[in-house]
């Protein structure tokens, strides 16, 4: 069986890019080609980015020099 891949993009990592970007929902949302809706329920944590969305959002964040640890993965460092 092949790894599952730990999801990078999780509600506060979304909203912490967005606001690194210094773009409300709605325009993070056109500039990715997406619904305002969308950047919404990612924020909230209704749903995650999947496949080509998780890509973009890692894509937009390299270029931007964003770099974002949560509390857990700090914890996990030590």
């Amino acid at each position: 069986m092949g790894r599952r891949k730990r999801r990078l993009w999780d509600s506060e990592r979304v909203r912490a890019l967005r606001q690194h970007l210094g773009l409300t929902q709605g325009r993070m949302a056109e500039e990715l080609g997406m619904r305002q809706q969308t950047i919404s329920e990612w924020e909230t944590g209704m749903y995650q980015p999947r496949g080509s969305s998780d890509t973009l959002l890692s894509i937009v964040a390299e270029r931007s020099g964003f770099y974002y640890r949560t509390r857990r993965e700090d914890d996990e460092q030590g």
